[in-house]
């Protein structure tokens, strides 16, 4: 009896927890939404690990044609 009134109680802290994070929000234009959404979320551990890993990889562009062609 006593840990359905535990169970009880913690449903109801969930509950109202929802209620209270559901505001709506409107954004002006999608990129606001993303930092927004960016901002909330956590990235994992390894998953960042692995993003800052294969950021290292990425290859320098090459040089552009105009700066071969004019010097520079």
């Amino acid at each position: 009896m006593k840990q359905q009134t535990k169970l009880a109680q913690k449903q109801e802290t969930v509950a109202a927890q929802k209620t209270q994070s559901n505001t709506a929000k409107e954004f002006a234009n999608s990129d606001e939404l993303l930092r927004f959404d960016a901002a909330q979320t956590t990235v994992p551990p390894e998953i960042a690990r692995r993003l800052q890993k294969s950021a290292a990889n990425i290859p320098a562009p090459p040089r552009p044609w105009w700066k071969n062609l004019f010097g520079g």
